[in-house]
């Protein structure tokens, strides 16, 4: 007898019967002959390993288009490895001379001007108002400057006073998504989903500092020697994010992530080619049909800008609640109500968790919880919100797959004071999530809805899932951009039902085949 109950020999088996497991197919030396030896009329030595397994060529050969593709990916490895790179903000020479001459006029305005008064004016009247002055200036420092100088040195004076300096003319570029500055001499931008070098220096870490505490200050947080690390957001909505010295030894660094005056629509998303059509319609019917929705993504996938846009789907007859640290999302529903965490004061007292939040907002009497971001114990309380009544309630977490999704909310449950096992957190996951969408930013800066996954339920103590939609990649183009393509699964979807209640279940249906 076998290890897999068959008994051995020729008697084991009936003639012709299918093999059972276990049993291997012969090994295929010879090609076209159909069995494990070569013909007898055949001379030639079969290849080691047969057709299954093929030889490695002898180095030297060519292999179709490998030989061009491997010489590519060395040259691009040398130029690596050879690479001097500049990384300091440089100024033009236009911007260096307007530059140079604020430096010198600073002082003296600041002679002639009340702070208190000015900061009661807005930024057209403060600009009528330094005319004149900053004309007398000019003429003691015995300086002539041409309309577009003069515009230019105006700009920059009233963002010195009232803005956010040299930031504001980064602010004002709506190609830049994020600014990131390390210390006054170095300031990187993301444009298109590339990092570049800015053109902007700050005059000097007391400089830099200055402009961050007006930043923070504008949204009641603060950052000093005491309390170094700050969340905050502009009047925009752009998220900031502060760290100074100690703790960033190259001075203070300012994280700005910036957001689209435009709402931008799931619709938007499949015209930058982020989804394709079928993925787009299935994205509207969950947002629309109140499926409870998780996006996940690293930094800078795109994660806030999914959930923004899933909003639009929201009925406007519904009450949401969103919770942030620092308010980003920008719902574009009538009954929105945002809410935003507090952190403690210098006693270290009066901190507002979204753990908080989220307990206070099931006395609110909410349709639906939408959460910015989850990070810790308060995933249990969103979704205990989720199964009790709040369907169509949503939320981001980092995390590169859904797979790895799932994982992370199962620690965040268990990193809190809860004391319930961990098949029990597996269950309420599993009954209270309905779909995970996964977004990534490429490495050429694209970003992509790369999976759409159902949560199906538990079998045994695993979650069980499957997957709607997914992005295979193929190749890059000569420019560096990744192609691929979007696949259905063509299986048949799990929240079908929820669909029905809401009647699109047809359409669904034929967006997930």
């Amino acid at each position: 007898m076998s290890a897999f109950g068959r008994k051995s020999g020729a008697g084991g088996m009936s003639k012709g019967a299918r093999p059972s497991f276990g049993v291997a197919k012969p090994m295929r030396a010879g090609a076209g002959n159909g069995g494990g030896h070569p013909k007898p009329d055949d001379h030639s030595v079969p290849p080691p390993g047969g057709e299954q397994f093929p030889p490695v060529p002898p180095e030297g050969t060519a292999v179709e288009g490998g030989a061009g593709r491997n010489e590519d990916a060395m040259s691009r490895l040398a130029d690596r490895t050879n690479a001097v790179h500049d990384n300091v903000s440089e100024l033009g020479g236009f911007e260096a001379s307007v530059h140079k001459i604020k430096e010198q006029v600073l002082p003296r305005l600041l002679e002639r001007v009340d702070p208190e008064a000015a900061a009661t004016l807005t930024k057209e009247e403060l600009s009528e108002e330094f005319r004149p002055i900053i004309m007398e200036v000019l003429a003691e420092l015995k300086v002539t400057l041409n309309r577009r100088e003069q515009f230019a040195l105006e700009k920059v004076l009233i963002d010195e006073l009232l803005g956010f300096g040299p930031l504001e003319e980064l602010l004002g570029d709506p190609d830049v998504s994020d600014i990131m500055v390390n210390g006054p001499d170095q300031t990187y931008i993301e444009k298109g989903g590339k990092l570049q070098l800015a053109p902007i220096k700050f005059r000097d870490e007391s400089h830099l500092f200055q402009i961050a505490q007006r930043i923070v200050n504008q949204v009641g947080r603060r950052v000093d020697q005491t309390t170094p690390l700050a969340d905050a957001r502009l009047k925009d909505g752009s998220r900031v994010n502060v760290i100074v010295p100690p703790l960033s030894l190259k001075g203070t660094a300012i994280s700005i992530r910036k957001f689209s005056e435009k709402p931008i629509t799931i619709d938007m998303l499949k015209g930058w080619d982020s989804m394709n059509d079928k993925m787009a319609t299935a994205l509207k019917i969950a947002g629309a049909c109140r499926m409870n929705v998780v996006i996940s993504g690293g930094t800078g996938s795109g994660k806030t800008t999914m959930l923004n846009a899933l909003s639009k789907m929201i009925d406007p007859g519904e009450r949401v609640l969103t919770i942030e640290d620092a308010a980003e999302l920008r719902l574009q529903q009538p009954h929105w109500l945002p809410l935003e965490t507090r952190p403690p004061n210098l006693e270290g007292q009066g901190a507002i968790t979204i753990g908080d939040l989220v307990k206070n907002a099931l006395r609110m009497r909410p349709d639906r919880i939408i959460l910015g971001e989850i990070r810790g114990a308060e995933c249990f309380d969103l979704l205990a919100a989720m199964n009790t009544g709040h369907d169509g309630s949503m939320c981001t977490l980092h995390a590169n797959s859904p797979r790895e999704c799932l994982g992370r909310m199962e620690n965040m449950i268990l990193m809190g004071d809860i004391k319930i096992p961990k098949e029990a957190i597996s269950r309420q996951i599993a009954e209270s999530v309905d779909l995970i969408v996964q977004v990534k930013r490429l490495r050429d800066g694209s970003r992509r809805t790369t999976n759409i996954t159902e949560v199906i339920g538990m079998e045994g103590d695993v979650i069980v899932t499957q997957e709607l939609f997914g992005f295979e990649y193929l190749d890059e183009d000569e420019d560096g951009k990744i192609m691929g393509e979007y696949r259905s699964s063509g299986l048949r979807p799990y929240t079908l039902e929820k669909a029905r209640q809401f009647g699109f279940d047809q359409a669904y249906l034929e967006a997930c085949l």
